[in-house]
Parts: C-alpha cells; sequence; structure tokens
C-alpha cells in the first residue's frame, strides 16, 4: 500500500511498530522490518554503549529502513542523535517534541525525523520546526498517554499540518488501517499488538496476562509517575494509588537508584531528566522523583516476567487481541483484511 509514510522513510506497508521500553529490541524491530513495517528501537532504556550494540544487531538482521526512539529530554540526547547519525539510522522518533536544532542535525545528515504527540498544538509546533511526520496518538493508546479518543484527535491534526501524519491509539488490524487512511493518516502505529507477537521477547507469563485482559482491565492512573498513565490493571496498581504519599516517594528514590545504576546516568544526568520532565507540565517535585518508578517496574514485567512486581503499560486493544502471530504473519493479515475492507468498501458503492 502506497503512502506518503511508505514513501518517506522507504517500506512496503503503512505500518510503524512503536518504540517500547523494554519491548522493541533488535529482534523485534528486525522482525518488523523484514515483514515492510518500521520497526522502531527504543533507545531511551539503554546506554550509549548499548543502543550503538542494538543498532548494529538490528542491521546484522535485517536490510530494511528501521528507526530508534530517543528522548528529546535526555542529557545525553545531543550524542544519541550524533550516534544515530554515525550508524546511518533511517528514522528517528521521538516521545517528546525535539528542539528545532536537533531536527536541523538529523535533516542535515539525511534522516526523517517523526515525533509523538497527544495533542495538535504540538503537531503545528514540530511541523514548523521541520519534522518530516508525525505520530499522533489519541486516549486509548498505551503508556503517557491523554484524554482525546483517536477518532477526535486525528481529523484535527490531519486537517492542521501539511506533513503525513500516523495514526496510533485503538489500532490493531486492517480495519483501522483503512479506517486512519479515511481519515487522511498516511499509516498507522501500533505498540501493544507487536508487544503481543511470537517475535516479542517479553516474557510469556507476560503475555499471557495480556491476553486475558478485557477492555475493562485497561486502566489510567497517575499513581506511577504522577502522569496519565494506560497499562493493566493489576494488585500492584491498586497497591500504589492506596499507597501514603511517604511511602511511594520512599519506593521512588530506591526505584531511581536502581534505574541510575542500570542506565549508567549519573545523579546530575537524573536530576537534568528530571528538570526537563517537569518544565511545562506542572509537575511537583513528588511527582518528578516517582516518575523515576517507571523504568523499573516497567522492566520488573517486561523483562524480568513478574506480573506481581512490574508495571504492564497496555493500550485498549489488549481487550480485543487474543493471539500470538509473527510480525511477518500480523503485517501480512492486516494489509491483507485492509486490502479487502477496501474492496468490499469500492464493491458497495
Amino acid at each position: 500500500m502506497d503512502t506518503a509514510l511508505t514513501r518517506l522513510v522507504g517500506v512496503r506497508h503503512p505500518i510503524v511498530q512503536t518504540g517500547m521500553g523494554w519491548v522493541a529490541g533488535p529482534r523485534l524491530v528486525s522482525a518488523t522490518a523484514n515483514a515492510g513495517a518500521l520497526g522502531v528501537l527504543a533507545a531511551a532504556t539503554m546506554t550509549l554503549d548499548q543502543l550503538r550494540a542494538a543498532v548494529r544487531e538490528v542491521r546484522s538482521r535485517t536490510d530494511a529502513p528501521f528507526g530508534v526512539n530517543l528522548r528529546a529530554d535526555a542529557a545525553d540526547a545531543g550524542d544519541r542523535v550524533r550516534l544515530l547519525i554515525e550508524e546511518g539510522v533511517r528514522v528517528a522518533s521521538f516521545a517528546l517534541a525535539p528542539s528545532p536544532e536537533l531536527i536541523a542535525e538529523l535533516k542535515a545528515a539525511g534522516v526523517v525525523v517523526i515525533p509523538s504527540v497527544g495533542a495538535r498544538r504540538h503537531a503545528e509546533k514540530v511541523a514548523a520546526w521541520g519534522a518530516d511526520a508525525v505520530i499522533v496518538q489519541g486516549g486509548e493508546g498505551g503508556g503517557h498517554t491523554g484524554e482525546v479518543a483517536t477518532t477526535v484527535l486525528l481529523p484535527q491534526v490531519v486537517d492542521a499540518v501539511d506533513i503525513p501524519v500516523v495514526a496510533a491509539g485503538g489500532f490493531f488490524d486492517g480495519r483501522g488501517l483503512v479506517a486512519a487512511l479515511a481519515y487522511g493518516a498516511a499509516g498507522v502505529a501500533m505498540g501493544t499488538r507487536f508487544l503481543l507477537t511470537s517475535d516479542s521477547t517479553v516474557p510469556d507469563a507476560v503475555k499471557r496476562r495480556y491476553l486475558a485482559a478485557g477492555v475493562t482491565d485497561v486502566t489510567v492512573t497517575r499513581a506511577v509517575d504522577g502522569l496519565p498513565h494506560r497499562m493493566l490493571r493489576t494488585d500492584l496498581v491498586t497497591a500504589l494509588e492506596n499507597t501514603g504519599r511517604a511511602r511511594a516517594l520512599w519506593r521512588a528514590l530506591r526505584k531511581a537508584a536502581g534505574f541510575r545504576r542500570l542506565s549508567g546516568l549519573t545523579w546530575r544526568q537524573l536530576v537534568h531528566d528530571g528538570l526537563a520532565m517537569k518544565h511545562g507540565k506542572n509537575l511537583t517535585w513528588s511527582q518528578v522523583l516517582l516518575a523515576a518508578n517507571t523504568p523499573m517496574l516497567l522492566r520488573s514485567a517486561m523483562v524480568d516476567g513478574r506480573t506481581d512486581l512490574g508495571v504492564m503499560a497496555s493500550g485498549q486493544v489488549a481487550g480485543v487481541i487474543d493471539d500470538l502471530p509473527s510480525c511477518a504473519e500480523l503485517v501480512g493479515r492486516i494489509v491483507q483484511e485492509a486490502e479487502e475492507v477496501l474492496e468490499n468498501l469500492r464493491a458497495s458503492l
């Protein structure tokens, strides 16, 4: 299916696998790329050396284009951008709006820049700064999310910018792809659907927990890091919501120390990143500290398989997914279904 997205990044199908922390590693990204979609490597939880090794591992597994997701507000964002340029990565995606300077540096090196946004004004801002495309995530999406549904947010953004728009939040099949295209999007981005594939390295026990979830088992809470975060409802989530502030802060401080050791960051870099998170979000320092919980709580589930101690970020689509296809099977199925839907629409008009 030829769209503005496929032409921009050089993939065969207008489908993006999002850069999920601890999930979107070399195996999943290369499997997605080999299936003809755009795989995006999650870099926020990696050191620079780990990121370089991961990029090279993806390249050893596929000749297809792929991307890397970065935190624009990270203390070493500039170093990571230069690493992508040195390694010849095709696409840089961002969970937060990158600065005009970072966008210009990437574009000068021929890297396609695709930030993710959750509001029309953010899309307008990054488009004005030179972003090549934008992923817009509605409230159905997993992880940090907003309140506006994709069906309302997507047409707003499509009407507001003149760069390709990729729709995220609530997509899992060919019908959704056709719907997104009908709204004017150039493709769809999916996280939970790719997490639940046989190519995903998420432990089987965690995948079973996702597959057992219904739509109402996916909730939004601020208890983890002070920001709206969509995830599976678990006993841990309930416990965090009922934990007193002092105990929550002590837990967050311990988790921050663990993430600092694991990531190789200094306390100064952690404070820098905390300041960046606080800016423009009206977060208290308590909420900034609580945000240190997130990487380690996600790791407990996505790497260690601890469904009792970890957080399982999830889109609402988890409630309608019941299988674990390979990435090749998933992408092929979505494209075939989309073509059948389009053919049926043509026949009925």
